[in-house]
């Protein structure tokens, strides 16, 4: 079957979720790629992943506001999954004609699967750290999964540093202030989400895409440089990079098995 041309991309961008388990990493996923919401989500065993493919374009102010994110595909394969939009998502604030496809991988908050996910730390171009405003325990955790991060991803990952679950406005317990600090001291950025209402959940994506292809931008990188497997080449842990040829052969499948 012929393959869309809604398909094709520039730049691939490996993102990795990190936190506690049960402070809405999958619901931010999920929101995120299929602008959903589940109540009863459960705990992700092992590492998932879902893909979203984003156009950049010019932010001047002739160009229209984004529009909403449309309906999608799901395929599933086993412990992971990867989404198709059937339109491109006009993503503000960057250079005119570049589509990015964001790879964002959801791993497991039981410790019991910390030695199956520090290997996805590997490739990552940028992560983001999730705490949960209502629970101080996720929060003051924040610094044990900042230095895992540090010690098995590339030093110059990009990291956000994210306060979800705003909606229990009566229940928060970590105050944004004191977040706020934190992320400055350690040189993250920071924003706070609510996944079930929707809440700063695309604009934190595209600010930390935003910034990841801010950094690569600056590298020269050629899009068309080949490289091994389905992630193409990285050079100095900044980006990875696909050929034309490499994304018709491999963005067939999900994962190996």
């Amino acid at each position: 079957m012929a393959r869309r041309a809604e398909e094709e991309y520039d730049y691939l961008f490996k993102v990795v979720l990190i936190g506690d388990s049960g402070v809405g990493k999958s619901n931010l996923l999920s929101r995120f790629t299929r602008n959903e919401f589940c109540l009863e989500s459960k705990s992700t065993i092992g590492v998932e992943f879902a893909t979203r493919t984003l156009q950049v374009s010019d932010p001047s102010p002739s160009h229209p506001a984004p529009p909403p994110v449309p309906s999608v595909f799901p395929e599933f394969f086993l412990l992971c999954w990867t989404f198709h939009l059937d339109q491109m998502i006009r993503f503000w604030l960057l250079v005119e004609g570049r589509i990015i496809k964001a790879q964002i991988w959801d791993t497991a908050g039981q410790e019991r699967y910390r030695a199956i996910t520090s290997a996805y730390y590997r490739g990552a171009l940028g992560a983001i750290l999730v705490y949960d405003v209502t629970k101080p325990t996720t929060y003051e955790n924040v610094s044990r999964w900042l230095k895992e991060l540090r010690d098995h991803a590339d030093p110059n990952i990009v990291i956000m540093l994210i306060g979800n679950k705003t909606d229990l406005k009566q229940l928060r317990a970590v105050a944004s202030e004191d977040a706020q600090g934190y992320a400055e001291k350690e040189g993250l950025s920071y924003i706070e989400t609510s996944a079930l209402e929707a809440t700063n959940v695309e604009q934190a994506f595209q600010l930390i895409l935003a910034e990841i292809y801010r950094v690569i931008s600056k590298k020269n990188i050629s899009s068309d440089e080949p490289g091994p497997g389905i992630a193409g080449s990285v050079k100095e842990g900044k980006t990875i990079v696909v050929s034309a040829s490499e994304s018709n052969n491999t963005k067939k499948q999900c994962c190996s098995t």
